[in-house]
């Protein structure tokens, strides 16, 4: 989840005070603004001219840091994927201002009233960025998709492109996709399905008006195009994973299955949003049927997303094959360097193993820095998260104290009982000595304060 969304501002002093106890950059240094100006006036010299391609962009209409454009064509059976990935190398020289500083970032962090950037918005949105207003430097990936939904990078070099259109989730239609866009996305889905794999992909929480004139956490359903666009980033990442991992190089995205614990206070959490999972069905098979339209169903989605034991970065080890879980193979992060900065090492990598060139040594070397800079940015932007889910989840309840609410405990631990509310996506602690996992509650709202980010609830009553 990246980020709560907020229309009406009412998080607007809880979110300035998350900010400062964060210490979210407000803006960048001025070195590193004048050393964007003037790599944004690079001219790209080393770039195939790709811009016959019918490029396209897909996004959130207000997204103006576009990493990925595309392109899909006919290969006999199998489906070709021209992918464009910002080259973001091309600006970023190593040891340069903008490289210190994206090192010190890690990773734009998201907040429901905005964004603190990796690169300033001169390169990320505008020169790098892969808008429709002009050519643009990319890495272009070219992925082999068969009828199964197995991929292969058949090709990859630096190439200008020229976006036809900046498409927005919101309003896109079928006519303005690529002809095989949908058909890529399903061959995709269903090699995921044969493989097992697992990925959750949520919706966004967003603070809205009631009927009783206060707010309260709604999810916004995920379009179908998002899903769509999320299988053509997947695909370059799973090629581009395969391709590394063949050259024992590279930097992977490895995580591993939710322990039997953590399962455990999952069917917890169904039961208290009242979702029936068969007990002899294993999570993976119950996962792929959730649906993210149903806000109970989704809220159960996001307590799937929080309680694997987390992904995280790790170089290549001949004694630690990588493996993510939930997308069940090897996988890499290549396809949004304007906003992650292992991507653009990545990428670095991919290009020379493709073009038959060894790794450059900054890349190798940058790959053993990367797991903890990257883990600390993944740190920040999840404390972040849950600050802000805090404060939106003390906003929803101001008012409300004295009100009873059904709940279940999900799982007691050192600290005491974990419940989740019945009707409510909210996860909180509680005092109530013996209960068990599973223990339905009756609680009462004591007191909901924004300014602290905080809720307290009592039970009322317990059964086993």
């Amino acid at each position: 989840m990246k980020a709560v969304l907020d229309p009406d501002r009412v998080l607007a002093g809880g979110l300035a005070a998350i900010r400062a106890q964060y210490h979210v950059p407000e803006a960048f240094p001025p070195e590193v603004c004048a050393a964007a100006e003037v790599a944004a006036r690079r001219a790209p010299t080393e770039h195939v001219d790709r811009t016959a391609l019918p490029m396209v962009t897909l996004d959130p209409a207000s997204a103006t840091d576009l990493d990925q454009a595309f392109a899909i064509e006919r290969s006999g059976g199998d489906l070709l994927l021209h992918y464009a990935i910002a080259d973001v190398a091309w600006f970023v020289e190593d040891g340069d201002a903008l490289d210190v500083e994206a090192w010190r970032r890690g990773a734009t962090l998201y907040l429901p009233d905005g964004k603190a950037r990796l690169y300033p918005p001169v390169l990320s949105e505008g020169a790098a960025s892969l808008l429709p207003d002009g050519p643009r430097p990319a890495a272009l990936f070219t992925v082999r998709v068969a009828p199964d939904g197995a991929v292969r990078l058949e090709h990859a070099e630096r190439a200008l492109v020229r976006s036809r259109a900046k498409l927005a989730y919101e309003t896109v239609t079928d006519t303005e996709l690529p002809a095989d866009f949908a058909e890529l996305s399903r061959r995709i889905a269903a090699a995921e399905d044969r493989r097992g794999a697992a990925r959750v992909d949520p919706p966004e929480q967003e603070v809205v008006h009631d009927a009783d004139g206060g707010y309260t956490l709604a999810f916004r359903a995920r379009h179908p195009s998002e899903d769509r666009n999320a299988a053509l980033s997947l695909a370059a990442n799973l090629a581009v994973a395969e391709l590394l991992r063949a050259h024992h190089a590279g930097l992977f995205r490895v995580m591993a299955e939710p322990d039997a614990a953590a399962v455990h206070r999952l069917r917890n959490t169904a039961r208290a949003l009242g979702i029936d999972w068969p007990k002899a069905q294993p999570l993976a098979a119950f996962r792929m049927h959730l649906d993210a339209a149903d806000p109970h169903q989704a809220a159960l989605m996001l307590a799937i997303r929080r309680a694997g034991q987390g992904a995280s970065y790790a170089p290549w080890r001949a004694d630690a094959p990588p493996w993510h879980a939930a997308v069940a193979a090897p996988y890499v992060h290549a396809t949004a360097p304007l906003r992650r900065l292992a991507d653009r090492y990545v990428v670095r990598a991919a290009l020379a193993i493709m073009a038959g060139q060894p790794v450059p040594d900054a890349v190798a070397q940058a790959f053993e820095r990367l797991p903890k800079v990257m883990g600390r940015a993944d740190a920040m932007g999840g404390q972040i998260d849950r600050a802000v889910i805090d404060l939106a989840g003390a906003v929803m309840l101001d008012g409300r104290e004295g009100e009873t609410f059904p709940a279940v405990v999900t799982d007691v631990d050192v600290r005491g009982a974990r419940m989740q509310l019945a009707d409510l996506p909210v996860v909180t602690r509680i005092d109530a000595p013996g209960a068990a996992p599973g223990s339905a509650l009756s609680v009462r709202l004591v007191d909901a304060d924004p300014a602290k980010r905080a809720i307290r609830f009592e039970a009322v009553e317990a059964a086993a």
